[in-house]
């Protein structure tokens, strides 16, 4: 049982990592891994969205507003009867308008009534299941490889290519994100999203993985 390869993709889809543990693989040359993380990273994106989904109903809510007199008043009407006598321009000099004197057109009548919301949804809507976490690809099985992702909570992607018989993949898998976390992460001169060059996480990993083999 023997692991063939890993690559490593940052979250924003650029290869950052590859290795090849196995001789006599079919050799890809650095635009072909470029390729390969693009497009792996794509897919992944794509099939986050594919999650099991759970129909919806449309759902109608009701709520009655009714003030205490039984109807609405405008803030306006509201500043003018707020005095006994006002002076308006509607009027001649010598007479004054009262709150009684206001056009009908600003008053609404609500008593009794009763404002109903719908928020209907289109028909054969659907919503995430929220019992089943968001993920993307996980594993992909060929009669040749199996493909596993493990993906970071910062968007890190690690594949790894093994045997399609091989057992105890995610123990690989761990081990291998454990010794990037000490040895790449850790290092004070490597920047984030840019490719990993160091030496003692390439001697590490080999070392491991053929140990396991």
């Amino acid at each position: 049982m023997a692991v063939y390869s890993l690559i490593i993709i940052n979250k924003a889809g650029g290869l950052i990592y590859n290795r090849e543990f196995q001789s006599g693989l079919l050799k890809l040359s650095t635009n072909d891994y470029l390729v390969l993380a693009g497009t792996f990273h794509g897919i992944h994106a794509i099939t986050r969205s594919l999650t099991p989904r759970l129909p919806t109903s449309p759902t109608t809510t009701s709520s009655a507003s009714t003030t205490s007199t039984g109807t609405t008043i405008p803030s306006h009407a509201h500043a003018l009867s707020s005095s006994s006598s006002i002076r308006s321009p509607l009027y001649p000099p010598n007479t004054t308008s009262s709150s009684s004197s206001l056009p009908p057109t600003g008053t609404t009548s609500t008593t009794g009534a009763e404002t109903s919301t719908t928020s209907a949804l289109p028909p054969n809507t659907t919503v995430p299941n929220p019992s089943q976490p968001i993920t993307g690809i996980e594993v992909l099985e060929t009669d040749k490889f199996r493909l596993t992702c493990f993906q970071t909570v910062t968007g890190t992607k690690f594949l790894l290519f093994t045997d399609p018989l091989m057992a105890g993949v995610e123990t690989v898998m761990r081990k291998i994100y454990e010794l990037y976390a000490d040895y790449v992460m850790k290092n004070p001169f490597y920047q984030l999203e840019m490719p990993v060059r160091c030496d003692a996480f390439d001697r590490h990993v080999a070392g491991w993985v053929k140990g396991r083999g």
